[in-house]
């Protein structure tokens, strides 16, 4: 268990730290592309802007002042007005494409048919990005020079984006060093951040496999806000109700036993009585009535077992049919009568006349109403009463009320009275589990069963059960 408990926890941890590394790394890879298209842009625009001004005053200096000469004329007589910059080259080209000029000696009668030059030949301004004579990377620009309002040539600037592109691999290279000490700093913190998480989940790991070794009294002391924190009560809370239901199954079992015993020691001690030379007449008809009444009391109990393992089982056998719950309350009338008599409780039982009847099963809705009206005479006291009500409630419902003015139930024990092997202090119950089978039979009807108490004042059952002609 240990083993696959650190195996788990290496996952986690592991996992988390690959995550946490790759977001990393696309978060930082993401700003590095960015900030590098960014600082390229912005230098090539730089240079741009550069070459643009000056391209736009040799230009606008030749069109106003020069432009009634012919091009070839105005290259060698004023040369110097096309360039001042020693950083630049100019070229100068005819209406064709052909160079005429170049300032750095570029063979003169080339055709240069490059995007910018096509461009300014229409009469368009241009910029354009590739490789030079010299195989490097280049920006050129290209504008049109005018003759009498018609195109007779273009002018061309250029200049290396070498120092440039060196420029900014160096910036690249300070963001890689930076990138990847970012990513050594957070491959520590996620590191220190995914013990943090790891360690609360170990000791709940290790809480867990404790109690599956059967230490219920482990908790975890986790206190923390978030789920982790949530999940330490949780577990916490589990650790309680297993140990709640260990007690009450523990005491069923002893209360099962005892209650077996005590039948199966009267039958035996009877049939040693009556196995010997005793022959009273008397004394042997009250020996069979005993065993009859016990063997009886033994199969009640065994009944309510079964019915107890088919509930946690979920295979309660239903058998409905059209019943009238009128007749069920007669039965139950003429069955209990005796009982109120013999305890002087005052017995009550009222019923609306012309009740919907309902789809149910009688024998299970009788041990309903039978086990029910048995715990209510059990907690009232002799000269007490208890009465059985049942009226249409709203449309599609009958309501079952059955009260008693007995000792109550413990406000402690009142929300959870219905669940398995939970008795009242008060109880003569045998096992515990008479209400909750009890339940389960109402649910099973689409109904639902409500215990509301006091002590010292009493108990109300309130079942309501839907209607067999519902909308």
């Amino acid at each position: 268990m240990e083993s696959i408990g650190k195996m788990v926890n290496k996952s986690i941890k592991t996992k988390m730290v690959k995550y946490f590394i790759l977001i990393i790394l696309f978060t930082v890879g993401i700003l590095n592309i960015l900030m590098i298209s960014y600082i390229r842009t912005y230098y090539y625009s730089s240079i741009e802007q550069t070459l643009k001004s000056q391209l736009n005053i040799s230009a606008d200096f030749y069109n106003k002042n020069f432009s009634y000469l012919s091009l070839e004329e105005n290259i060698y007589d004023n040369i110097d007005m096309f360039w001042n910059e020693s950083n630049i080259q100019v070229q100068i080209l005819n209406n064709n494409g052909k160079l005429l000029m170049d300032s750095l000696g570029v063979k003169e009668g080339d055709i240069i048919d490059t995007p910018d030059v096509n461009k300014a030949l229409k009469g368009e301004y241009e910029r354009w990005i590739g490789t030079g004579y010299n195989k490097e990377k280049i920006m050129a620009i290209s504008y049109p020079l005018q003759s009498s309002g018609e195109i007779n040539g273009v002018l061309r600037y250029i200049i290396s984006l070498s120092d440039v592109n060196k420029s900014i691999n160096v910036i690249a290279i300070f963001f890689l060093i930076v990138s990847i000490i970012v990513l050594f700093i957070g491959v520590i913190i996620s590191l220190v951040f995914a013990r943090g998480i790891i360690n609360p989940i170990k000791e709940l790991t290790t809480v867990a496999e404790t109690m599956a070794s059967g230490n219920l009294e482990i908790r975890s002391i986790n206190e923390s806000n978030d789920e982790i924190g949530k999940l330490s009560s949780t577990l916490n809370y589990m650790a309680e109700e297993l140990s709640k239901r260990e007690k009450l199954k523990n005491d069923f079992i002893s209360s099962v036993s005892h209650e077996l015993r005590t039948p199966l020691t009267a039958i035996k001690g009877w049939v040693i009585t009556l196995n010997s030379d005793y022959r009273d007449e008397q004394i042997l008809k009250t020996g069979f009535n005993i065993i009859e009444n016990e063997t009886e009391r033994l199969s009640n109990m065994v009944e309510e077992l079964l019915d107890f393992s088919r509930l946690v089982s979920g295979k309660i056998a239903m058998k409905k049919e059209l019943i009238d719950l009128k007749n069920i309350v007669d039965y139950i009338g003429i069955y209990l009568t005796p009982r109120a008599n013999r305890e002087n409780v005052d017995f009550k039982i009222s019923v609306e006349e012309n009740l919907p009847k309902i789809w149910a099963d009688s024998d299970r809705m009788k041990q309903v109403f039978i086990n029910i009206l048995d715990n209510a005479f059990n907690f009232t006291d002799y000269g007490g009463s208890v009465s059985l009500d049942i009226i249409q409630y709203e449309e599609n419902y009958i309501k079952i009320a059955i009260k008693d003015d007995g000792c109550g139930i413990d406000p402690e024990i009142l929300p959870r009275i219905k669940e398995k092997f939970v008795k009242g202090k008060n109880s003569r119950s045998q096992n515990g589990i008479g209400l909750s089978i009890c339940d389960e039979i109402v649910t099973l009807h689409g109904g639902s069963l409500e215990i509301f108490s006091q002590e010292n004042i009493g108990t109300e059952v309130i079942i309501k059960l839907p209607t067999a002609f519902r909308d």
